[in-house]
């Protein structure tokens, strides 16, 4: 396995994610806002050249893609879809605290949906892709999984990454020090939030 970087790019804003509904796999494109923030991408990637660009096939992060200036190198990997979350779908955190008292989609998870071992089993797959590239390479893709992809990559519980915020249009990166798997830069946007 090489030691690749593995860059990872959350998709810009949409009207779920300023609301703070879950959007799993509902389809929603980008605001003109998440657009803007997307083409600033490139200046965050700054033209890097990356052996492979994987993306989520969902509109929001493949145009996060397009715009940033990656679209015509990509590959659409389905395993980079967001956390399918079944009946908690376009609901919000605090919805589901009122019907659930204390209700946490990293310990419940999602009624009806994948279980955060399925999601991180899709993640791991990611990973390997990833590694077995011939340099490094950037994913597109979702706040969840892209969380849960670096706990995966870290070797940390996938549950662990409800310690990992991650902002819309932002970029981090996974890499190496000597032997040892890290988090090289995380949650890096234009605004520096």
């Amino acid at each position: 396995m090489n030691r690749n970087e593995i860059w990872l790019v959350r998709h810009g804003d949409t009207a779920w994610s300023r609301s703070g509904q879950h959007t799993g796999w509902t389809d929603l494109g980008l605001l003109g806002e998440g657009e803007e923030q997307a083409r600033g991408l490139g200046d965050l990637l700054g033209g890097k050249e990356f052996a492979a660009v994987f993306s989520s096939p969902l509109k929001r992060a493949w145009r996060t893609c397009e715009l940033a200036g990656y679209g015509e190198r990509a590959e659409r990997e389905e395993n980079l879809k967001e956390w399918n979350y079944g009946s908690v779908e376009g609901r919000t955190a605090k919805e589901m605290g009122e019907r659930v008292p204390g209700w946490s989609v990293w310990r419940e998870g999602p009624p009806d949906g994948e279980t955060i071992e399925q999601v991180s089993a899709r993640a791991g797959r990611v990973i390997e892709r990833a590694l077995g590239a011939p340099g490094d390479v950037v994913l597109f893709a979702h706040g969840h999984l892209l969380r849960i992809l670096a706990c995966c990559y870290l070797g940390l519980a996938p549950r662990e990454a409800r310690l990992l915020a991650l902002s819309t249009a932002s970029v981090s990166v996974l890499g190496w020090e000597k032997d040892q798997r890290v988090i090289r830069r995380w949650n890096v946007t234009r605004e520096g939030r």
